[in-house]
């Protein structure tokens, strides 16, 4: 009994002060409460007045009318006076109660406020001034006084009944605590001791435990089992993402598990060029964005090795470390041959399903022969899969369209494996993927995937949608998850970043040195605005309505002949693909057609480079421009839009993004266009040029901070935690069911 006072009165010392803050608060918020009904009940009977107001005020007899309408109106209890004042704040016509210190102009009012709460004798009063608008025409405002008597009634309630409350909740805690500890102490004491001689953790139902204790000491013990075996999955939104926290989640909550990535293209390529070779970073989203991740990560990257002096670089295993000038990882290479590169790659992939899921308006091309390679290459790169990993269990990040099959032939092998794909490009709707002659076997294939990854909510949509019309599956859109076979894969919308800070801004010079470099190479004066677009020689990138928009912005401002300029660096891409080739001539002749209309001897409102740029060239390009131009016809993020606003330090520079990108729903400061509206490019171009330095500071800076916070490492980091859930909740469903 002496244990549980000293529990209870401390108890009710925290009750009494609870209960005394409480009613304290009681006033204040119910007050607050009620003068915002009243608030909005005098908007409504201003709103009801105002044409029988208007009607009194036009007639002979206003007077008269407006004195037998407010009588009318004040028949409700709590309307307790009417007054109205014309727009000179003279006061027409009062109620017979209206108080006699108040007045049109509101003076009177506590802080001058047009509303409030007062006191009129001994009752509180609420005054509200309403204006009164007929046909967009001012005619007066209405002055509302509310008793407000009632209120100070339900506070009074209100306090008396949770003093109440919390006298009956401290009777009912107060009675079972006394109750708990007459019936329990003894064998509690009991337990306790038990416990710290070691017995409860040791033997849970022996016989120094207690009834009472033993279903504590039992989850106890689970508890310490799943701290020592279970890793606590983090989230995301508490995490600094960087290399170091992604290494972290490799460790911690994948428990070191071994991270394989697959992609047709490598992140450093070995070219032999007259005699020397040199070592190529490829102009590629999917590279840009994957190998700061695996350096991170320090797994193995496979991709096909598709370099001339590629075979001499690697190992007896076909393994290379890279970066070559400090390895943290090693590429895996695959060896293709002439016919299979050319049916896998250039055939079913670029000819096929590129073409397919963008919507750009280009056939797409099915052959059989090309099927045939591209089965066979995903199977190539199962087997070196196979080869590579040392578990049963690894990671395996998928890349892209060009491995669609590859996530069910990994599983086959591999059932423990977490195989996570990522689909680059956009994913297109069911009517427009029907098209595919082996469009189920493409679906199958993929739906072997653990994680089924999109840039965009919408993708992934369209992607159930396509299963839905195609497969015969369960779908669980509440949980975007679709079962197949017994096997579940969660489809998700991971958007694609960046590194941040970019290693390639590393040794770039400042940015006016940057601005006149360029300007000098370029041949163009220090005082002409530089544009810059830098994509693959791809018909889906819009380069050819980008020009259309340069030269329909100097029909309409011929002003800035001489004064803009705009770069295009071209890298060349799947130049064996005849679309391509045609697409290369037309660009060309495009760019040659507007600089013989608009150019000169000394100037050329067009500058095509076709040719590979390192990254860092790329970036010294971004630094010294104006705007970037990125007009996609579709696209499933764009990372250039992204690294063009990672190179500005200086916050200046204005983006031109597509709306067809993903980047355009991240990045809305951009100026976003309709890539097909040339008269809307070419508006955008001039806002851009004209644009005030500090708007450019403003937009510049919002989208910096978010790619800095929304970068690369976050986006691997949400996939693998993802990943570790699933292997986790997995580990769960795999131990014996316990019997209750």
């Amino acid at each position: 009994m002496r244990l549980s006072l000293r529990f209870i009165l401390p108890l009710f010392l925290v009750l009494a002060v609870i209960t005394w803050a409480t009613l304290l608060l009681v006033d204040r918020f119910v007050e607050k409460w009620f003068v915002r009904d009243v608030e909005i009940r005098s908007q409504f009977v201003a709103h009801t007045l105002e044409n029988p107001l208007l009607a009194a005020l036009e007639a002979g007899d206003s007077q008269a009318r407006l004195d037998s309408l407010f009588r009318s109106a004040t028949k409700d209890e709590r309307l307790y006076a009417l007054a109205f004042c014309n727009p000179q704040s003279n006061m027409l016509v009062k109620s017979e109660y209206f108080p006699p210190s108040l007045n049109c102009s509101g003076d009177l009012l506590p802080a001058h406020k047009a509303s409030g709460l007062l006191r009129f004798g001994n009752a509180p009063i609420h005054v509200s001034f309403v204006g009164v608008t007929v046909n967009n025409k001012n005619i007066g405002t209405l002055i509302l006084v509310h008793d407000m008597s009632y209120v100070e009634r339900r506070s009074s309630e209100t306090k008396r009944y949770i003093f109440y409350f919390f006298a009956l909740l401290a009777v009912v805690i107060s009675f079972t605590t006394v109750v708990i500890a007459q019936l329990s102490w003894r064998g509690w004491i009991n337990g306790m001791r038990a416990v710290m001689r070691g017995e409860g953790l040791l033997r849970p139902f022996s016989p120094g435990v207690s009834s009472e204790l033993r279903p504590i000491v039992k989850d106890l013990r689970a508890m310490m089992r799943s701290l020592e075996s279970e890793k606590a999955v983090r989230d995301e939104a508490h995490i600094s993402w960087s290399p170091k926290s992604l290494k972290e989640i490799l460790q911690n909550d994948l428990a070191g598990d071994e991270i394989l990535i697959v992609s047709n293209r490598e992140p450093y390529i070995h070219i032999r060029k007259e005699g020397k070779v040199e070592v190529q970073f490829p102009a590629s989203g999917l590279v840009s964005a994957l190998e700061p991740v695996m350096r991170a990560c320090s797994g193995t990257w496979i991709a096909h090795g598709s370099g001339n002096a590629d075979r001499e670089f690697v190992d007896k295993k076909d393994h290379v470390q890279v970066p070559p000038d400090n390895p943290s990882y090693q590429i895996r290479r695959v060896w293709l041959t002439e016919q299979e590169e050319q049916g896998y790659y250039y055939g079913f992939s670029n000819e096929g399903l590129w073409p397919l899921c963008h919507v750009a308006h280009t056939r797409p091309v099915f052959r059989s022969k090309d099927w045939e390679a591209y089965v066979a290459v995903n199977r190539k790169f199962a087997e070196a899969i196979f080869e590579e990993t040392k578990t049963e269990n690894p990671v395996i990040l998928v890349q892209d369209y060009h491995f669609a099959l590859l996530p069910r032939m990994i599983k086959q092998r591999l059932p423990k494996a977490s195989v996570i794909t990522f689909w680059h490009i956009p994913w297109p709707n069911p009517e427009a993927f029907g098209i595919c002659p082996w469009r189920e076997e493409i679906l199958h294939g993929m739906l072997g995937s653990s994680i089924l990854g999109f840039h965009t909510r919408f993708h992934c949509n369209n992607f159930i949608d396509t299963v839905d019309r195609f497969m015969e599956t369960r779908i669980d859109r509440e949980t975007s998850t679709i079962a197949s076979g017994g096997h579940y894969t969660a489809v998700r919308n991971y958007p694609i970043s960046i590194e941040w800070p970019p290693r390639w801004l590393e040794g770039q010079p400042p940015i006016p040195q940057c601005q006149r470099q360029v300007r000098q190479e370029l041949q163009i004066a220090p005082e002409v605005k530089l544009g810059v677009g830098v994509d693959r020689l791809d018909y889906t990138k819009g380069i050819l309505e980008r020009f259309l928009a340069v030269e329909r912005l100097l029909e309409l401002s011929p002003e800035f002949l001489g004064r803009f300029s705009f770069l295009q660096i071209a890298s060349p891409s799947r130049s064996s693909i005849e679309h391509y080739k045609q697409f290369d001539q037309a660009v060309r002749q495009e760019a040659e057609r507007i600089n013989k209309r608009f150019g000169s001897s000394t100037y050329l409102p067009i500058h095509l480079l076709v040719e590979h740029h390192s990254p860092q060239d790329v970036f010294r390009l971004f630094r010294a421009s104006d705007l970037c131009f990125v007009s996609s016809l579709h696209d499933g993020m764009n990372l250039v839009a992204k690294e063009f606003v990672a190179a500005r330090e200086d916050e200046q520079g204005v983006l031109i993004l597509s709306q067809f990108t993903g980047a355009s729903r991240e990045l809305p400061e951009a100026l976003i266009v309709n890539p097909y509206d040339i008269d809307q490019c070419a508006a955008a171009l001039q806002i851009a040029l004209e644009m005030p330095v500090r708007e450019q500071r403003h937009r510049m800076r919002s989208m910096r901070a978010y790619v800095a916070e929304f970068n690369v490492y976050r986006w691997a980091g949400r996939i693998l935690i993802d990943a570790a859930r699933m292997r986790q909740q997995h580990r769960f469903r795999e131990r014996p069911r316990l019997g209750l």
